[in-house]
């Protein structure tokens, strides 16, 4: 039973930790791991590449796309050679928030403190 209390407190940890980064930077964690991918890319993804480099499922990696999309900060293109193909990269705004995506504005609960220490 201590498992799953500890479990428990992680969980709220990091739930606590999200709405605290979403409020400050106005994009959830799942949405932030998108945006990083693209901006360590050395070209633009393929949805199946962000789904293979985020661990997140292929429908929920449609789904942070699209709300990225409307936020603006990803847009996507066709592949000039499949036009079945879709690439997307960061807009400069996507670019910009990428930039501000650090850690030091963000207090970080205390169970999650050590995951953080370099």
């Amino acid at each position: 039973m201590k498992t799953i209390c500890i479990m428990r407190n992680v969980l709220k940890a990091l739930s606590s930790f999200e709405t605290i980064f979403e409020n400050t930077y106005g994009v959830s964690l799942n949405e932030s791991m998108i945006l990083c991918a693209l901006s360590e890319a050395k070209k633009p993804m393929t949805s199946t590449a962000l789904s293979k480099q985020t661990d997140l499922s292929p429908s929920h990696t449609s789904k942070m796309i699209r709300i990225l999309e409307e936020k603006k900060l990803i847009e996507r293109t066709l592949s000039e050679t499949d036009k079945r193909l879709m690439f997307f990269h960061l807009t400069s705004d996507g670019q910009k928030r990428v930039q501000k995506l650090t850690l030091n504005n963000i207090e970080i609960p205390d169970l999650l403190k050590p995951l953080f220490k370099e």
